[in-house]
């Protein structure tokens, strides 16, 4: 909770007992409201336990700026908000920066009680970064029967067993703060402590929560704390005052608000806004069950204009302390960083100075292995960049990353779903099965967290918006397709005890091939090398028969997937063998040449 009160700093005229906690605190009798507004010469609290009324419940001053008061007729369940007088003697009736809930973005708060959720036992494990496949889910497009309404978490929960076919654990809900109008993205956050009345509120949440951890899925949220707003933002000169005509008290109010987003970047030197931050972010891994946090563009947390030389070490402080509590607090859940810079310090702990996420995503993997499967021409394919995009590591850990083709970001502002960006007039060719799915073969095998974007496993096209649904019907007019991903995702989690070299952090090049656009990689663990996985790819528009490469060790190795069976689509060939044998030439054992059959654009994965 953000602040504790002892009774002996209580106003003397104080008549009930002073309670920690901020925001809508619901006690046995009545309910204890506190706001920080320092710059305010009164506050009142005004709900339907009032009739509105500004002057009857008024609230004490304490120290550093914090209001306080108990009102004995509140409940859980009504509408409130506060009322503010300002230096100037303006009245500003204000949503709760803490509300758990709010009618709407422009609304009033609701007052909730996050204890009255019943979860019946849920004491779901997460599961281990090097088992983990993540499925990035907009809750407002993900199922959405009625065109003009946006989708909720009920609606969510129907699809859970088609989740569960296609073999993710993990999965990662844009945000779903309370934002401005129906439709968004979520990354305009109004309200950073309600959840999203239009996708069903906190119960709501709740509810989806505890049916995924039955069926076996992780949970991650999507937080945004490098800016708030822009739009419908109570926070903005919050209790009046304010410098320069900027946000006041929440917010930076010199050169450092300034963000892509708004001018809306949080004062992260200020103690009651770090205290902010920091309370939001425990409150989804605590009240929600939540088992992880992706932090939205880091980078502008950590410096102004995302340069590199205009830090803002307040940010980074910030970061420290949040994961820092994390780790110790819920050591089995993690936090990932979107910050696309390659900094090694992000996923370093906060005792080596570093800003302490498990993993982060990786731009040194995205955009090589699309820019290989999207260019048309095989001659101006690199082997070189996908050679580096399977190499990259941070810290020598092949989890502290996450790799992705598509994403939100990868997939709108300018840039289309792979299907669409390898042919724009017939996404579901056979170039575009092919080719997606190559990358989607790298994503799975590569050393790193796999991540999935909603729809991509039906070969889903054209861009991301929030105002379009996915399209379901391709889930069964590519239903091979779906198959494919969920024999990526059983491999890459070992599920049939064949591929546990996925499961390692070694890596090594075992086949590279420029002109020919060919390469093979090992995956192993240091431990137990013997029980390597072999994955071989081939992004040219030519079949291979009889290709030779050395294995990493002699005898029978297995295919245990290849892309260009014709379970995965009628416009695959099922080119190529289920078996390898490796061959001897000369003395040199240590060769274990083979001789591989292997389609155009496709790749294998074998194991002994």
């Amino acid at each position: 909770m953000l602040k504790k009160v002892s009774k002996s700093q209580a106003p003397a005229k104080q008549q009930n007992p002073v309670v920690e906690g901020m925001g809508a605190i619901p006690q046995d009798v009545g309910v204890g409201f506190r706001v920080w507004a320092p710059y305010a010469k009164s506050v009142s609290v005004i709900g339907e336990f009032n009739d509105w009324n500004e002057t009857a419940n008024m609230l004490a001053h304490e120290q550093g700026g914090y209001w306080y008061g108990l009102v004995a007729d509140a409940k859980v369940g009504h509408a409130y908000k506060f009322s503010i007088v300002g230096q100037q003697d303006q009245r500003l009736n204000r949503i709760d920066p803490y509300a758990f809930e709010v009618s709407n973005s422009v609304g009033h708060g609701i007052i909730h009680d996050h204890n009255s959720f019943d979860w019946q036992g849920d004491d779901f494990a997460t599961p281990p970064l090097d088992k983990l496949v993540i499925y990035e889910m907009h809750v407002g497009t993900f199922v959405r029967p009625d065109p003009g309404r946006p989708g909720k978490f009920s609606l969510v929960k129907e699809k859970i067993e088609h989740l569960k076919h296609i073999g993710v654990n993990a999965i990662q809900i844009m945000p779903v703060s309370e934002f401005a109008g129906d439709l968004s993205w979520g990354y305009n956050p109004a309200h950073i402590f309600a959840v999203e009345s239009g996708y069903g509120g906190p119960d709501g949440l709740k509810d989806l929560v505890r049916e995924l951890h039955k069926n076996g899925l992780a949970v991650i949220m999507d937080v945004v704390y490098n800016h708030f707003g822009p739009s419908d933002l109570d926070l903005w000169q919050f209790d009046g005052w304010s410098d320069n005509q900027k946000g006041g008290i929440y917010f930076y109010n010199d050169h450092r608000s300034t963000t892509p987003w708004g001018d809306t970047r949080p004062d992260y030197g200020r103690g009651e806004v770090r205290q902010f931050i920091r309370d939001n972010a425990m409150m989804w891994l605590d009240q929600y069950h939540v088992d992880g946090l992706r932090f939205d563009m880091t980078l502008y947390i950590r410096s102004i204009a995302g340069n590199g030389d205009d830090d803002v070490n307040e940010g980074w402080g910030l970061m420290q302390w949040i994961n820092e509590e994390i780790r110790a607090r819920f050591p089995q859940k993690f936090t990932i960083a979107e910050d696309l810079r390659n900094n090694p310090w992000m996923t370093k702990s906060p005792g080596e100075g570093g800003a302490g996420f498990h993993a982060q995503w990786d731009a040194n993997f995205v955009h090589p292995v699309r820019e290989a499967v999207i260019t048309p021409e095989d001659t101006d394919r690199s082997m070189e960049s996908i050679k580096n995009a399977i190499l990259h590591h941070y810290d020598g850990d092949a989890f502290r990353r996450v790799v992705y083709s598509e994403s939100h970001d990868e997939v709108a502002n300018g840039k289309a779903r792979i299907p669409h960006e390898i042919d724009s007039n017939a996404p579901d060719n056979w170039f575009a099965q092919k080719r997606s799915t190559l990358a989607a073969g790298l994503v799975f095998t590569v050393p790193g967290i796999p991540m999935i974007f909603q729809g991509q496993e039906f070969l889903e096209s054209g861009w991301f918006r929030d105002d379009v649904p996915l399209d379901w019907d391709k889930n069964e007019t590519f239903s091979g397709i779906a198959r494919l991903y969920s024999d990526l995702a059983r491999l890459r989690t070992n599920e049939d005890g064949q591929t546990p070299g996925l499961l390692g952090h070694g890596v090594d090049i075992i086949h590279f091939n420029e002109a020919d656009n060919m390469i093979a990689f090992r995956r192993f663990d240091h431990e137990a090398e013997a029980k390597s996985t072999v994955v071989i790819l081939n992004f040219a528009n030519t079949s291979r028969e009889n290709y030779q490469l050395n294995l990493p060790s002699p005898g029978l190795w297995k295919i245990r997937l290849n892309s260009d069976s014709s379970h995965y689509s009628q416009l695959f060939g099922n080119f190529g063998e289920a078996v390898i044998e490796t061959m001897t030439e000369g003395e040199d054992d240590a060769q274990n040449k083979a001789s591989i059959a292997l389609a155009a654009y496709s790749f294998l994965i074998l194991s002994q």
